[in-house]
């Protein structure tokens, strides 16, 4: 896929911003705040007159340590007492000078010097800078005008924010993708050939609109590309911009909702009208049932989807035939879209975008591989032949899948083996290597599926075994493989009751072999299996024995009835539950009359499944080869 159009990388939030800095300004204040507690807590301090300091100074005992002269304090040290200290305060009449008379030791010289410096004091003299004082106080002189400042400016940025959520509300958030975006083409869309020929029409009316108008032939409106999620209507509408070289208004029909009425419908106004300016131009609806769905089935004339739709539709009718706007929309439920909306003049072209066929998988997968290194007897045509009814993002994923596979292993390009891996992998789900069986549940599972093999491989209308295998792979303690030789668009009611009979052949092989009380839950899948393909063939096919050419509407969108809820009768659920419970059984009875006939191949099968573990299509030739289909198991007339 090519790139999406570009985000701006999002902003820091700046309340976010704002709380850091004002953390940080709290603790350097806290800390600061501790640290004068320290220094001033930490020595025991008094005040006293400078008389008393010299006196004390002049006295014989010599009790001043030391007299240091910070500015206009004097820090008096005490002999023997380290940490008492007394700060005097000058008076008006003391100068420093004053401190000379103390300290008679000036003119002495040799012993008399020794001794007099035991007897006095000493004098220092320090600047009186006390810059942990300074920052203190123009922190605590800042700190509040910071403060009101940061605020303000959050107050100021908040309402801005508002006023411009508020402002763009109404606004549709449509992704574009101009002449500027890395362009998609129809080269690039590989399968769906069909589909790509009505869309290269569409491309044709936006380059030569004049060539149509000549004719008297309207240009289309709206285009709806219908389809299986991963079949690719988002990259064929991609391709259309891409070769028509016009800008691409891309939304999701979901980001019209909102919880407030009338939101949508300005958003619808602000894209069309977007693309108007923009014209030629195209607007694509990805999902577009999110609000478009039928109004009748839904009531409520005021609500907010509603609304949305209704503004759609008159912004489609109000085109002119010379706007170059067309509408595309894509939708894997058409039956959900309202009858306004489909009818011409509006959604003009209806394109299916189909699952891909055999050689249409093959061109998709040689896309996904071609910038990918691949082994020279790489078969992406048997891996085409594998994945009947996967969609191209199926396909797109097993490729992704093969190179993380040939990655783990440490592989240098990707083989058959990984490509294997990968597509087991994507189909039911990794080996369960941690899960250990013990023998006998080894035995009960290689049993179990090569029941399913047998009665698949005699039945007429069955499709071929591909593989079979006893490692649990995802939800599933085995796996048995049917691969059709090619793709069939219809599946007829012979085909349908061997689908059955074969899903059904792992738990009669379980009672055949160890008793019909030894049945386990390993066959839960393969009944609900059975179960819903039985109800599908009854109510959805008309391919009941009492209901035949009947069907009955879906119960989500069809009509109920009073007494059982469901679009049909109560005698009408009693037939349809007789004859799947007929259609189960006919499917056990066949299954049981096949597994008998061919017990001996069942326990060679088995016993080959328990000794490899796993077995290919070629080492299954040989042992299926003896099985036989039994006259009673026939359903051909």
């Amino acid at each position: 896929m090519p790139e999406a159009s570009k985000k701006m990388p999002a902003k820091p939030s700046m309340s976010n911003s704002i709380r850091s800095i004002v953390f940080i300004i709290i603790i350097v204040l806290f800390g600061a705040y501790l640290l004068n507690s320290y220094n001033s807590g930490g020595t025991k301090q008094t005040e006293v007159p400078l008389s008393s300091v010299i006196s004390r100074a002049n006295d014989e005992n010599g009790n001043i340590e030391k007299i240091t002269v910070i500015g206009d304090n004097l820090e008096i040290t005490l002999k023997g007492e380290e940490k008492a200290t007394e700060i005097s305060r000058k008076d008006a009449s003391g100068t420093l000078y004053d401190l000379g008379l103390i300290n008679h030791c000036a003119d002495l010289s040799g012993e008399e010097l020794t001794n007099c410096n035991k007897k006095y004091p000493s004098i220092e003299y320090k600047e009186d800078v006390d810059v942990f004082g300074i920052i203190l106080n123009i922190m605590l002189t800042v700190f509040p005008i910071l403060a009101v400042f940061i605020f303000l400016s959050y107050m100021m940025r908040q309402a801005q924010a508002s006023n411009n959520q508020s402002m763009g509300f109404g606004k549709a958030r449509a992704k574009v993708y101009g002449p500027d975006k890395k362009k998609v083409l129809f080269k690039d869309v590989a399968g769906n050939e069909a589909a790509k020929q009505d869309l290269e029409e569409v491309v044709d009316f936006l380059k030569s609109p004049k060539k149509y108008e000549k004719l008297g032939a309207k240009i289309p409106r709206g285009v709806l590309l219908a389809g299986d999620p991963g079949t690719g209507k988002t990259l064929m509408a991609r391709a259309v911009a891409g070769e028509a070289n016009v800008p691409f208004f891309s939304i999701s029909g979901s980001e019209f909702a909102e919880m407030f009425v009338g939101v949508g419908a300005s958003r619808v106004r602000d894209l069309f009208g977007k693309a108007k300016k923009n014209a030629p131009s195209i607007i694509f609806i990805d999902e577009i049932d999110a609000v478009a769905h039928k109004r009748d089935a839904r009531g409520g004339a005021g609500r907010e989807d509603e609304q949305t739709l209704n503004q759609i539709l008159v912004e489609m009718d109000g085109f002119d035939n010379e706007s170059g706007v067309i509408v595309m929309a894509a939708t894997n439920r058409v039956d959900m879209l309202d009858k306004a909306l489909l009818r011409p003049g509006r959604f003009d072209r209806h394109i299916n975008v189909t699952l891909p066929e055999r050689k249409d998988r093959l061109e998709i997968l040689k896309v996904h591989f071609k910038n990918k290194p691949v082994e020279s007897d790489v078969d992406l045509n048997a891996l085409a032949k594998k994945t009947a009814g996967s969609s191209g993002a199926d396909l797109a994923n097993i490729a992704n899948e093969a190179a993380i596979t040939a990655a783990r292993e440490g592989h240098k390009a990707i083989s058959n083996k990984d490509l294997t891996e990968a597509f087991e992998r994507v189909a039911i789900g990794p080996e369960r290597k941690s899960k250990v069986m013990n023998e006998y549940e080894k035995k009960l599972t290689a049993y179990h599926e090569a029941g399913h093999a047998i009665v698949g491989h005699v039945l007429p209308d069955s499709d071929p075994v591909h593989k079979v295998t006893i490692i649990p792979r995802g939800s599933t303690g085995g796996v048995t493989w049917f691969l059709p030789p090619e793709d069939r668009s219809y599946k007829s009611i012979y085909d349908l009751k061997d689908v059955l009979a074969r899903a059904m052949g792992g738990r009669i092989a379980e009672e055949l072999v160890f008793g019909k009380d030894s049945v386990t839950t390993g066959a839960s899948s393969d009944l609900q299996h059975v179960a819903e393909l039985a109800k599908s063939m009854i109510i959805g096919e008309g391919m009941g024995d009492k209901l035949r050419n009947l069907v009955f509407p879906d119960e989500s969108t069809g009509y109920y009835t009073i007494t059982t809820g469901k679009p049909y009768s109560e005698k009408t659920a009693e037939l349809i539950d007789a004859e799947i419970r007929a259609y189960t059984e006919e499917a056990a009875k066949r299954a049981m009359e096949v597994l008998k006939a061919n017990r001996k191949v069942l326990d060679n099968l088995a016993e080959a499944l328990l000794k490899q573990e796993t077995l290919e299509e070629k080492e299954l030739e040989p042992i299926l080869k003896d099985a036989k289909l039994p006259t009673t198991a026939k359903l051909h007339p």
